[in-house]
């Protein structure tokens, strides 16, 4: 069932894209980082170049995309894209029942089908800048959530981690293109992906926000 909607997915980011005269189609991949809004402090800290270096294998995006313009400024981008990763999620004592104690991993691998609408503020033919944004709906490939440093009072099998089949976000960010090369620096913007329970009681509910770096080459 799952390859279907693979199939399916890559079948109409095609059969769009062909629908239009002036078509970019191209494959891409690049890095998904563990940083998000919420730990921008721990920036030079706790998450550092060391931290980077660590992820660039584990922390990890590739796939296809389409880009169709819309006028001679505004272009319609899908992608499809396969991302996995593993990311730490520390806990505050207030997201903690009282008595808990844990770390919280998970390790996802996804779907992503972002559909962006792109703005060129800067067009010199050979190379432009742009700017863009759009929804995207990601889809579970096999996640799965785990935990250690468990406290002597809690039964292991009782903490579990859920993830939803799927989750709808938006993302938005800039780049660059240079005759056939792109470059794309963006943030993602998805909700609670990953749920942590204890005894079907709901203790956390785990953001997947990040940036992401991306390069591409235009194939057509």
């Amino acid at each position: 069932m799952f390859m279907k909607k693979i199939i399916f997915a890559a079948v109409l980011l095609l059969s769009v894209s062909t629908a239009f005269a002036q078509l970019d189609f191209g494959v891409k991949a690049g890095y998904t980082s563990s940083l998000s809004t919420d730990n921008l402090g721990s920036v030079g800290t706790s998450y550092n170049l060391k931290t980077v270096q660590s992820e660039m294998w584990n922390n990890f995006h590739a796939g296809v995309f389409a880009r169709v313009a819309l006028g001679s400024s505004m272009y319609l981008q899908p992608e499809l894209l396969y991302a996995i990763g593993k990311k730490n999620y520390p806990l505050t004592p207030k997201e903690v029942a009282v008595g808990v104690d844990y770390n919280n991993y998970v390790t996802f691998s996804t779907v992503d089908i972002p559909l962006l609408f792109g703005y060129k503020v800067l067009d010199l033919k050979v190379a432009n800048l742009r700017v863009f944004a759009g929804p995207k709906i990601r889809l579970n490939a096999g996640s799965q959530a785990s935990f250690d440093n468990l406290s002597k009072n809690v039964d292991g099998a009782k903490l579990k981690g859920e993830v939803k089949a799927a989750q709808l976000g938006l993302e938005g960010g800039v780049g660059i293109d240079l005759l056939k090369f792109t470059l794309d620096a963006r943030y993602n913007l998805i909700g609670d992906m990953y749920k942590t329970t204890l005894n079907a009681e709901a203790l956390k509910n785990i953001p997947v926000s990040t940036f992401v770096i991306s390069v591409g080459w235009k194939l057509l």
